[in-house]
């Protein structure tokens, strides 16, 4: 009898993963506390930007035309428990406020409504990101002949649909008397990717746990790497561009990750890497992670960096001056503007007295919830209108395919400086801007 899936959460993870659960052939539940958030799903529609999700869930979604009924959603957590053999938990685990550490309110909650409705016999399957030994302590909170595997998410924004079915690695924690059995069930769940050639990589609690946290630590700290020298090659006129292509062409290095600019944001990187450092604390080992506290540090200080090459092109002062910005989202492809380095530099060129003015392909209504009192465009070319000069702070290609003679014809000074290293200098110097990135040199 084929198995049935349920998932816990349907933010931006549980969401597609439910998705691509159907897609693989399973019957697929979906639950979450939010009413509104489950009639938004049951219509086919999600309430995040991500390529290819929407069209993913209207094949599947029960009750739409054309649709194969394989899933539904519900906010009963009986439903949930009479329907499930394989319950995964994709709740969100956000930073603690006023702290570094991980906010487990969400997991907790999740895994006590689960322990009272959960069959036995059935699989619990952890995939948020929490700090290493929250599996043995959540193992113990389900009932007898309930299991637990921790099988971590590594699903990039823009890429999520693709990254779940066809991820380029599957990790499973197991434990206990009941781990061969919860291999056997994720295997059978992962047949299709598995089957495809993604690896299957079985480990226990503390190393699934720790995979997460340690990939993206390490993605921070090469993206910070390259910030750092992108400083030094500001101080000293180098071209940190020609820098990431040289040494990206070494094979233990490779180039991605290492564009320079204003630095990573989003829900994911910059809090799991201070949860990272508090865990390190409360186990003892601190100085292990002392590393990651420099890293955050290079981040944080490309956005101020930005800031003040956009007050030296205007003179030295934001006062009257109209400032436009290209991007809300922390990244392409996403609405997403969590911890967003574009609206950050934004929100401190506005504070800084500058007539800000932002636009974004999708993230313009979930910037408006943060920043309010900035001004929005339609358009890009709306946005330049006027200003002074042009902060290109999200790499959409929609900027990089933007016509730089077009917008210098509305643009009160023709400068722009290109915070993600994206566009093409030569190309906008020729229509006329004065065009500037961080870490290379003036032309």
């Amino acid at each position: 009898m084929a198995l049935k899936i349920t998932v816990i959460g349907t933010g931006y993870l549980g969401a597609t993963h439910a998705a691509a659960m159907a897609e693989m052939g399973f019957e697929v539940l979906g639950l979450d506390v939010v009413p509104e958030k489950v009639g938004l799903l049951a219509s086919g529609r999600v309430p995040m930007y991500e390529p290819g999700l929407e069209e993913l869930l209207a094949k599947h979604v029960a009750g739409l035309e054309g649709s194969t009924g394989r899933l539904r959603f519900t906010t009963s957590w009986e439903e949930v428990g009479a329907f499930g053999d394989v319950h995964f938990v994709c709740v969100n685990t956000p930073q603690k406020h006023g702290e570094y550490g991980c906010d487990m309110s969400y997991v907790d909650a999740a895994f006590a409504s689960l322990a009272a409705v959960a069959r036995e016999g059935s699989l619990v399957v952890g995939k948020s990101t929490v700090p290493v030994g929250s599996a043995e302590r959540l193992a113990a909170t389900l009932p007898a002949g309930v299991d637990l595997a921790w099988n971590p998410e590594f699903l990039r924004e823009g890429f999520a649909v693709q990254d779940t079915l066809h991820p380029d690695r599957i990790v499973v924690g197991v434990s206990g008397d009941g781990a061969g059995r919860a291999e056997k069930l994720l295997r059978e769940v992962y047949a299709v990717p598995v089957g495809e050639g993604s690896p299957f990589v079985v480990g226990d609690f503390p190393t699934a746990e720790l995979v997460k946290t340690a990939a993206n630590s390490f993605l921070a700290t090469k993206i910070s790497f390259i910030n750092a020298m992108a400083e030094i090659c500001e101080a000293a006129g180098g071209d940190v561009v020609k820098l990431a292509e040289a040494i990206g062409h070494d094979e233990r290095i490779g180039n991605k990750f290492l564009r320079a600019g204003v630095g990573f944001g989003g829900g994911c990187l910059p809090k799991d890497i201070r949860a990272f450092m508090a865990r390190a604390g409360e186990l003892g080992v601190d100085q292990a992670l002392t590393f990651l506290r420099e890293i955050d540090s290079i981040n944080m200080r490309r956005r101020g960096q930005m800031v003040e090459m956009a007050r030296e092109a205007v003179g030295g002062s934001f006062l009257g001056r109209r400032v436009a910005v290209l991007g809300a989202a922390f990244k392409p492809d996403s609405d997403d503007v969590r911890d967003s380095p574009a609206l950050n530099v934004a929100g401190q060129i506005h504070l800084q007295g500058g007539q800000v003015t932002v636009y974004d392909p999708k993230g313009m209504d979930n910037a408006r919830k943060v920043f309010p009192t900035l001004a929005y465009a339609d358009s890009a070319l709306e946005a330049v209108r006027g200003a002074d000069v042009v902060l290109h702070l999200t790499e959409w290609r929609e900027f990089r395919e933007l016509d730089p003679a077009e917008l210098a014809a509305v643009a009160s000074s023709p400068v722009v400086l290109d915070g993600r290293n994206a566009l093409d200098g030569e190309r906008w110097r020729a229509a006329g801007w004065t065009y500037r990135a961080m870490g290379r040199p003036r032309a």
